[in-house]
């Protein structure tokens, strides 16, 4: 088997253990011998479910359902005790998954207060290495793009798939290579499409009604701003610009580069409350040592485009004992940043960042390889391309109560 990249010794091996091994890909939840329901089980097709999962799966008459994974038709009477996991559980339980100085930092820090995962969609089949989400705020509805047939896949806010659009192709209304995406306050859809070299905006019914190229080298990250402006990142131009457009007519009204001295930026956040954006740049490999991994920097600009605040991956790590890889940005309802980290698999709050990064863990479990991620209401919409899911976070005391009805809700969705 492959080494895994996401592997950084011991705790990292236990760690993708139970992450991909060890809990169920329906629910999300451990696997736990001690709890019946929670006992993996084996499908006559040799994916696991846990009991609870294959009990609410199936037809209550027949007794049959469909593997999640493969589509095979099972017999819920005809299961087995995975008996590899289950000692491969009683094995984990006498070691530590926390033992460094590293583990125990984190695990300190995630409390009853942290997001929690509430609801989880999606899945293999429906997307395929997803790369960008939005949401609109208004409605919940969120939006992801993808290397399906149809570039853009619209869900409904309680994760059922509604439509998709954008079939692959270079023409107006299709998209080649889309990176990211955004939603514009009043419901247009805005796309970076790589291999096009070109922005390209929707309304949320997937009818065309714009394409941006001329001045684009290789568009990446995007996001709208309050007015519906949108702020886009060229990568290999190292450029960050704002466009404005009358969507109702379909023309650019201004085009202007806003930040021209950027390495590779990639994402881009706007923050609705303060106006300010963040731009993650990805350096380049000889400004570091060829042992250190990490090679991002965070900058925050006010909305006239003054830097704010930067600090790169080795400052931000000694504000703690791992070793931070910035990935994704976004603004918490109060302001304050949020990142990704998807080779750690974790969503960190850097706070007010003016004022200090105050850098804590929010989310850790359950995520695998995180890419993108939008802070809406109290929830974090966590767009995972480990399992080619949406993954949404809020407080304990937002979860869903009835575990059967998140299953089925996420079932309706793969």
């Amino acid at each position: 088997m492959a080494k895994s990249p996401f592997l950084r010794g011991p705790e990292g091996a236990l760690r993708e253990i139970q992450i991909n091994l060890l809990e169920c890909k329906v629910c999300f939840e451990k696997f736990n011998t001690r709890q019946r329901e929670r006992r993996p089980q084996n499908l006559s097709c040799g994916h696991v479910l846990c009991l609870e999962c294959i009990a609410a799966l199936s037809h209550p008459l027949l007794r049959k359902l469909e593997c999640p994974f493969c589509r095979q038709l099972c017999s819920a009477d005809s299961t087995s005790p995975c008996q590899v996991l289950i000692d491969l559980q009683e094995l984990m339980f006498s070691v530590s998954p926390v033992s460094s100085k590293e583990g125990l930092c984190i695990a300190s820090s995630l409390t009853s207060t942290a997001p929690h995962l509430s609801m989880g969609f999606g899945g293999w089949g429906t997307l395929f290495n997803p790369t960008g989400i939005a949401v609109l705020g208004s409605s919940g509805t969120v939006v992801v793009v993808h290397d399906g047939e149809e570039r853009v896949v619209v869900f409904s806010p309680q994760g059922r798939k509604l439509h998709s659009f954008g079939p692959r192709g270079r023409a107006a209304g299709e998209i080649c290579y889309p990176v990211d995406v955004a939603v514009t306050p009043c419901g247009y859809v805005v796309v970076t499409d790589a291999g096009d070299q070109a922005v390209k905006v929707f309304t949320t019914r997937g009818n065309h009604v714009l394409t941006v190229k001329e001045p684009f080298m290789l568009p990446w990250g995007i996001d709208t701003d309050s007015y519906g402006n949108i702020l886009v990142s060229d990568n290999q131009a190292g450029v960050l610009s704002q466009i404005k457009v009358d969507y109702i007519h379909g023309v650019i009204l201004k085009y202007e580069p806003v930040v021209v001295d950027l390495q590779h930026p990639k994402t881009v956040a706007s923050c609705q409350l303060t106006r300010n954006i963040a731009v993650v740049e990805h350096l380049p490999d000889e400004k570091y040592p060829p042992s250190f991994h990490q090679r991002t920097r965070l900058k925050v600009f006010s909305p006239y485009f003054s830097l704010l605040y930067q600090a790169d991956s080795f400052s931000l790590s000694l504000l703690s004992t791992v070793r931070l890889n910035i990935s994704g940005v976004a603004f918490a309802g109060d302001g304050g940043v949020i990142v990704v980290d998807s080779n750690q698999g974790m969503i960190w709050s850097l706070g007010n960042v003016q004022k200090g990064p105050d850098l804590s863990p929010l989310v850790r479990d359950h995520l695998i390889r995180p890419t993108g991620l939008v802070s809406l209401k109290n929830k974090l919409f966590i767009l995972d391309s480990g399992d080619h899911t949406v993954k949404i976070c809020s407080a304990k005391s937002d979860l869903l109560p009835n575990r059967k009805l998140m299953v089925e809700q996420y079932m309706k969705c793969i």
